[in-house]
């Protein structure tokens, strides 16, 4: 398990923090930075280390390996490197994250395989790092639950180091020759988790050249905090209210089947912001400037748009190693179709091995596919409003398809959303909503850029400063109230 958050915040962090500032030499910080890191992600179970590690040493040979062949004029030896080194990176995320996918697809179309409870593959490397590994006994304790091993925030290293190769073979940026340097952008801790993906070219410079300040660190206390609050204080609140009302298509009512999406709506929001404002908050701490992975999506007008706004990152990654390579707009539109049919179905599988990820990537998908073919040229013409209900509409239904893996039981929650049969709201669901209403209000209203715009209004004012210390206190206290009132809440997007 990764640290709990209290131990995170009040020892880990404090540490690191601590010896950082301590050094005053740039390349023994980085060292702090690296080792502090692995530890960080070593202290769950043992084979996510060992896979962090191999991702780490097989994308650096990969880099030096290409640079020099590229050096030497022999292009197609290093194409050959970066095909292999790209297998490698996706035959490791899909052996660890897809085989329950492909192992649970075949049982259903086979039926002589439906008694048999590991994936083969994923068995076979666990008892092969096993023997690597004699003297971690967790090792072999892993294969017993082979199936349902993920390792954490695998996604997200993976497309970092596919990213790291891609370019160099490109040329768009230059052969990082330090394994330490390497080892640090891969497992850098801050966004290690979930995110945002973090390019290597985007923090090439900073991994040496970057200058902390105390107007820095302050800027990454304050926004660090702001992204603990959103998830300590907002999404895991509406966690409960969602789980509470999740389980009642039979009795919520109209209403509160739809209120109870609009929570996960709110939740799931919150958890991810509320982790990318904290991973690059914590990176300014360490003078490192993130892009910015989230912008207002909820006050968009299209879903194209909503795509420009969330998971900024994973969208430029895919537009830019995806999209384009496969030829983007630049060949008619049935091929742009194609392509956005196909980087839309990968979006949907890379948050997860199960078809319902599929399936919500594939609604994304076709609504940016009718947006471009005539829909958005009809939203121009509509009122703002609509084109903002429309949007939202289709956000929130497909969170629920997001959320539901098991679709016998999304499809009756679906079916109470779109009848009065079983009335309006029931008791229970209405006592429920009338305790979190205040707070789904508060969320609302967080989630559009109403606050960051009065924030911005009071920018150069002499309060604004007093009054943004005071509230970080206020919430700061608050986060850590709550964290020792209750127990263990990973974010969302740690399973991805």
């Amino acid at each position: 398990m990764i640290f709990s958050s209290l131990l995170f915040l009040s020892i880990f962090l404090v540490a690191v923090l601590a010896l950082y500032y301590i050094i005053p030499n740039r390349t023994y910080r980085n060292i702090v930075l690296c080792i502090s890191s692995l530890f960080f992600y070593a202290w769950g179970e043992p084979i996510c280390f060992v896979l962090m590690i191999f991702s780490i040493l097989m994308n650096y040979a990969a880099g030096l390996l290409m640079g020099s062949l590229k050096r030497r004029g022999r292009q197609g030896g290093a194409k050959a490197v970066l095909i292999v080194s790209i297998v490698l990176n996706l035959l490791m995320l899909g052996v660890f994250k897809y085989t329950p996918l492909v192992f649970n697809t075949l049982k259903s179309l086979i039926p002589s395989m439906a008694n048999t409870s590991t994936p083969i593959a994923k068995e076979i490397l666990y008892r092969s790092l096993g023997k690597l590994f004699p003297n971690i006994k967790a090792l072999s304790r892993m294969t017993i639950t082979a199936e349902n091993m993920l390792p954490i925030g695998i996604s997200f290293y993976t497309f970092q180091a596919m990213s790291y190769v891609i370019d160099v073979y490109r040329g768009d940026t230059g052969v990082q020759k330090n394994p330490m340097l390497f080892g640090t952008y891969v497992a850098l801790f801050p966004q290690l988790i979930a995110g945002p993906i973090v390019r290597y070219k985007d923090i090439e410079d900073q991994l040496q050249g970057r200058r902390e300040s105390i107007s820095q660190m302050a800027s990454g206390i304050k926004l660090f905090t702001i992204g603990l609050a959103k998830k300590i204080l907002i999404a895991n609140q509406m966690a409960v209210l969602w789980e509470s009302l999740r389980g009642g298509a039979e009795t919520n009512g109209i209403l509160g089947s739809w209120i109870g999406l609009i929570a996960y709506t709110l939740q799931i929001y919150f958890d991810f912001s509320g982790y990318s404002d904290m991973a690059i908050g914590l990176g300014r701490m360490f003078g490192f400037e993130f892009l910015k992975n989230f912008d207002h999506p909820y006050i968009s007008e299209n879903i194209s748009e909503f795509w420009r706004r969330w998971h900024i990152s994973l969208s430029t990654w895919f537009r830019e190693y995806v999209y384009i390579p496969l030829g983007g707009n630049r060949r008619g539109m049935p091929r742009q179709i194609l392509n956005l049919m196909i980087v839309w179905a990968l979006t949907g599988l890379w948050h997860g091995a199960s078809w319902n990820f599929v399936l919500w990537g594939a609604l994304h998908g076709f609504m940016i596919i009718m947006e471009k073919l005539f829909l958005g040229k009809w939203l121009k013409k509509i009122p703002k409003v609509f084109r903002h209900i429309y949007t939202m509409l289709f956000v929130v239904l497909g969170w629920g398809l997001f959320d539901f893996t098991d679709m016998s039981k999304l499809i009756p929650y679906f079916g109470s959303m779109f009848t009065f049969s079983r009335g309006l709201i029931s008791h229970d669901a209405l006592v429920q909503v009338l305790s979190y209403l205040p707070l789904i209000i508060v969320a609302m209203i967080g989630s559009t850029s109403l606050l960051a715009d009065l924030r911005h209004k009071a920018d150069g004012k002499p309060w604004a400063e007093w009054v943004d210390i005071a509230l970080v206190m206020i919430a700061l206290f608050m986060c850590i109230a709550s964290l020792v009132a209750s127990g263990y809440n990973p974010f969302i997007y740690f399973r991805f």
